[in-house]
C-alpha cells in the first residue's frame, strides 16, 4: 500500500505508478534518506514524542536497511515508488508498529528536500577535490613549460607570444573561482528545511535547530514554504557545474586544436586516443571531444530545471520530482570530465621548440614595436598607424618584420634603430612584459609559487 492512499477508494493504476515512480533516480540518495530519518528520529525521541525503546529499534533497522540495500538484498522496486516508501516499508517488516513512528511530524515534500540538500554538500566537496586536482596537474604542466613559447591567440588569430605556462596557468585561476562559486553553494545548501513538513510545519513540539546540528547544518530555513517549495540550491550547483563544463569544453577545444598536424604542437599519448576503422593514420583525440561534447548534458541539465521551476505556483508541486533526474546528471558528468581531463593531461607530451623560432621576425610582435615608439615619445595612435604601414608592406612582400632593412624602416619613421632587431624575437618579446600578471618568466614564477601556495 502506498503511503497516501488512505483516503482512496480504488487502487492507483498500474501504469500511473509506473510514470510517476522515482525509484530507479532517488534511490541513489538512499544513504541521505537514513541519515535524514536517523536525525529526526533522535529528535523526536529527544523531544519525548517517540519513546527512547522505540527511537532505538528505529535506528537500529535503518542501519540494517542501508546494508541491505548497499549489498542489494534489499531490492529497489519501482512499484515501492519512492526510496522514501521503500525503506519505510522495509521498516515495518522488520520492526512492526513501531516502525510507523518514523514518519511523525514529517512530510515526503521536507524530506525530499533534506534528501537533496546532503547529496549537495557531499558532491559539492567530491567536485572541489576533483577540480583541484585538474588544477594541480595543469600547475604541474606550467612548471615543466615555464620557458617554453606559443603562439597567443585572439580571434584565432596569431596575437602576441605568451609562455605556455602562463597559458595553462589561466585555466587554473578560471577553476578556482568555479570552487569559489562551489563553496558558495554549498553554504547555502547546508540548511535544513526538516520539520517544514508538507509546507505549514508541525503543530507537535519538534526541535528543528536539533536536527540540523545532529545533521551538522548551518542551521534552518527559517520559512517553512520555502523550504519545501525552492530548488534554487539545485540550480546553483548545476550552474556551477555548467560553468566548470565551460571551461573544460574550452581546454578540451585547444586540446584537439594543438594536436592537429597543422598546429603540431601537443602529443596525446595513445591510451587517450583512437584510430579510425577506415584510415589506418589516423590517431583521434576523442577523450577530449568527448568531454567537449559533454559539456550539452549539463547545459541540458539547467536548463530543465529552471523550466520545470519557472512557473510552479508555491509550494511544491509533483513536477519538482524531476529535479533529481537532472541534478544527478549534472553532478555525475561533471565529476567524469574533471577526472578524464585530468588523466588525459597527465599524459600528453607538448613539444617545447614547436614555436619559437617560427615566431621570430613573426607580425604577431607588431605591439612590441608599438612599444618601442612609444618609449620614443611617439603617441600611442600614431605609433600604431605607423606600425600597421610596415605590416602591411610585409604582408604584401611576404616578409617576415626582421626581413625589412633599417632603411625600410626610417622610411616610416626616424625613430627607428638598428637596436629595433634585437626586440624582434619571441623570448624578448615575453621577457620585456613588465606589468603584474604579465607573461614574462618573472611574473609566470610569482604566479607558479602563488598557485603552488594555494593548491597545497
Amino acid at each position: 500500500m502506498s503511503l497516501w492512499n488512505s483516503r482512496f477508494k480504488k487502487s492507483f493504476d498500474k501504469g500511473a505508478l509506473k510514470f510517476s515512480s522515482s525509484v530507479v533516480v532517488d534511490g541513489k540518495l538512499y544513504n541521505e534518506d537514513i541519515d535524514g530519518s536517523k536525525a529526526h528520529v533522535k529528535m523526536l525521541m529527544k523531544q519525548k514524542i517517540v519513546s527512547a525503546n522505540d527511537g532505538i529499534a528505529i535506528l537500529k533497522a535503518l542501519e540494517e536497511i542501508r546494508k541491505e540495500i548497499k549489498s542489494g538484498k534489499l531490492k529497489l522496486d519501482w512499484q515501492k515508488e519512492d526510496i522514501h516508501s521503500i525503506i519505510e516499508e522495509r521498516l515495518v517488516d522488520k520492526i512492526g508498529e513501531r516502525g510507523k513512528r518514523l514518519h511523525t511530524a514529517r512530510s515526503r515534500n521536507d524530506q525530499v528536500a533534506l534528501d537533496e540538500r546532503l547529496y549537495i554538500r557531499k558532491e559539492v566537496d567530491s567536485i572541489i577535490k576533483l577540480t583541484k586536482i585538474f588544477q594541480r596537474t595543469l600547475l604541474k604542466q606550467a612548471q615543466q613549460h615555464k620557458d617554453t613559447i606559443i603562439s597567443g591567440y585572439t580571434h584565432l588569430q596569431r596575437a602576441q607570444p605568451l609562455l605556455f605556462a602562463h597559458h595553462l596557468i589561466a585555466y587554473v585561476s578560471m577553476l578556482e573561482r568555479d570552487v569559489d562559486r562551489l563553496n558558495d553553494c554549498k553554504k547555502r545548501a547546508n540548511n535544513s528545511p526538516l520539520g517544514a513538513a508538507a509546507l505549514a510545519g508541525t503543530s507537535l513540539p519538534i526541535d528543528r535547530q536539533y536536527t540540523a546540528k545532529l545533521l551538522d547544518m548551518n542551521g534552518v530555513i527559517i520559512n517553512s514554504i520555502d523550504a519545501v517549495s525552492d530548488r534554487d540550491v539545485l540550480i546553483e550547483l548545476i550552474s556551477a557545474c555548467a560553468t566548470i563544463m565551460m571551461h573544460l569544453s574550452r581546454f578540451s577545444e585547444e586540446i584537439v586544436l594543438w594536436s592537429s598536424q597543422e598546429f603540431s604542437f601537443a602529443l596525446i599519448d595513445d591510451s587517450f586516443a583512437t584510430g579510425s576503422s577506415l584510415m589506418p593514420q589516423k590517431k583521434n583525440p576523442d577523450i577530449a571531444e568527448l568531454i567537449r561534447g559533454k559539456v550539452g548534458r549539463v547545459y541540458g541539465s539547467l536548463f530543465a530545471i529552471l523550466t520545470i521551476m519557472k512557473s510552479l505556483p508555491l509550494a511544491y508541486n509533483r513536477d519538482m520530482q524531476e529535479d533529481k533526474v537532472h541534478l544527478l546528471e549534472a553532478v555525475d558528468t561533471t565529476k567524469d570530465c574533471l577526472n578524464m581531463a585530468t588523466e588525459l593531461l597527465k599524459k600528453i607530451r607538448f613539444d617545447k621548440k614547436r614555436f619559437e623560432k617560427e615566431l621570430d621576425g613573426n607580425l604577431l610582435l607588431a605591439t612590441d614595436l608599438v612599444d618601442y615608439l612609444v618609449g620614443k615619445q611617439v603617441p600611442f595612435r600614431k605609433a600604431h598607424q605607423i606600425i600597421g604601414e610596415i605590416v602591411a608592406v610585409c604582408v604584401d612582400q611576404n616578409k617576415k618584420l626582421n626581413e625589412l632593412s633599417i632603411a625600410q624602416y626610417k622610411q616610416f619613421s626616424t625613430k627607428f634603430e638598428e637596436e629595433i632587431f634585437t626586440l624582434l624575437k619571441s623570448k624578448t618579446s615575453v621577457n620585456n612584459k613588465l606589468s603584474q600578471g604579465s607573461t614574462s618568466p618573472v611574473e609566470v614564477e610569482k604566479q607558479i609559487l602563488f598557485w603552488k601556495k594555494a593548491l597545497k
